[in-house]
């Protein structure tokens, strides 16, 4: 996959479906949509559930964004509140 700013190679996986290359991180491919990788289960450490209280979270303001609010800014987006 080329960079559309500089044109630069961008190294990643390759799908396994249409031979694509995706960018390194990408759970899809950016051509066909199939999936990169074997869906798996998420590894959680346990001082990771000690912090999460799933009750009292705050989800983020902006409409389309699926993250929460953490010390006032989105984990997933960065937007500060």
């Amino acid at each position: 996959m080329r960079c559309p700013h500089c044109d630069e190679e961008i190294q990643g996986p390759v799908c396994p479906q249409c031979g694509a290359m995706s960018p390194e991180g990408a759970n899809y491919c950016m051509e066909c949509g199939s999936a990169l990788e074997e869906p798996g289960e998420i590894p959680v450490s346990d001082d990771m559930n000690d912090d999460l209280d799933l009750d009292n979270r705050i989800l983020c303001p902006d409409g389309t964004c699926t993250g929460i609010i953490v010390n006032g800014k989105c984990v997933e987006c960065g937007k500060k509140i």
